[in-house]
């Protein structure tokens, strides 16, 4: 679906975006994370074709998007504030889109703003940012886009939106096989979603996770022991303590699982129990956690 090839991005002279390569299948959802100033919302604006890369390519569909912009019909970006839009009515919206967007369906468009209870006779201004949130998703949706890039879709929304919108999106993708890029700092509801997460640091792609593996490549556990004599944490190598609180510690094991996890055994812990590993854990560790915003 999506190929991204050393794609790189310099604005007044400093490097935005450096040689980043990833791909995105079809039918997947895809988070992007990362503390803010790494470059999000840049990347999403270079695969849009908002921005020219200096360097690399984007290929939607093995078509180069600089080439042949016209494969931006097969795409929609949804950035973070769409009140460019403010003085539009629903309608004018719409003709907008139709006339962008040749596969744009305006009938879901209207069935949905009504499953939704969304007013079709006010102007975009009169939205609550709620409203909008939900409007845009829909707008995404009936362009019939295989390709939707998300910049912070549920930033500032109240949990019954943040529902509403995930649903219409998972719906989407099961459905009709469309690919989401979600750029979020809400780590919790990517989990929720995603299919695999890029980390961003630095301008780069620190790393891409898949879900589904988290739990096989990583373990996090919660350890105690009777005294500072029997704890063998200085002796294992690539793992990350996430806090400490009195003797318990709670660890990420970052490498050779088995045989860390050999090593707490065998050191007789009073305590040594098993907690599921999350996004957040990763961020942490490999990007700095609360060290800087995220």
């Amino acid at each position: 679906m999506l190929t991204v090839r050393n794609l790189s991005k310099q604005i007044d002279g400093q490097s935005i975006i450096e040689g980043v390569d990833f791909e995105i299948n079809k039918g997947t959802i895809t988070g992007l994370v990362g503390r803010n100033g790494v470059g999000k919302s840049t990347l999403l604006r270079l695969l849009a074709g908002i921005l020219d890369p200096d360097n690399g390519e984007v290929l939607l569909e093995g078509v180069n998007l600089t080439a042949h912009p016209q494969v931006k019909q097969s795409m929609y970006y949804v950035p973070d504030s769409m009140s460019m839009f403010n003085n539009y009515n629903v309608k004018e919206l719409v003709r907008l889109h139709r006339h962008m967007y040749e596969q744009f369906d305006e009938q879901a468009l209207y069935e949905w703003m009504e499953r939704f209870q969304l007013p079709t006779n006010r102007s975009i201004r009169s939205f609550s940012k709620g409203m909008k949130a939900l409007l845009f998703m829909i707008v995404a949706l009936s362009t019939r886009a295989k390709l939707i890039l998300l910049d912070e879709p549920t930033n500032g929304l109240d949990v019954i939106v943040k529902k509403q919108i995930m649903q219409l999106l998972i719906e989407d993708v099961f459905e009709r096989g469309t690919a989401l890029l979600i750029s979020s700092h809400h780590l919790q509801e990517l989990e929720k979603m995603a299919d695999v997460v890029m980390m961003m640091n630095d301008a780069e792609i620190e790393s891409i996770i898949r879900i589904e593996e988290l739990q096989q490549t990583f373990k996090k556990v919660q350890v105690a022991f009777a005294d500072t004599s029997s704890n063998p944490l200085s002796t294992l190598g690539d793992i990350e303590v996430l806090t400490q609180v009195g003797r318990v510690t709670t660890l990420l094991i970052k490498n050779d699982v088995d045989r860390s996890m050999q090593v707490l055994e065998n050191s007789r812990p009073l305590l040594l129990e098993e907690l599921p590993v999350t996004i957040e854990d990763l961020f942490i560790t490999k990007l700095g956690g609360d060290r800087h915003a995220s």
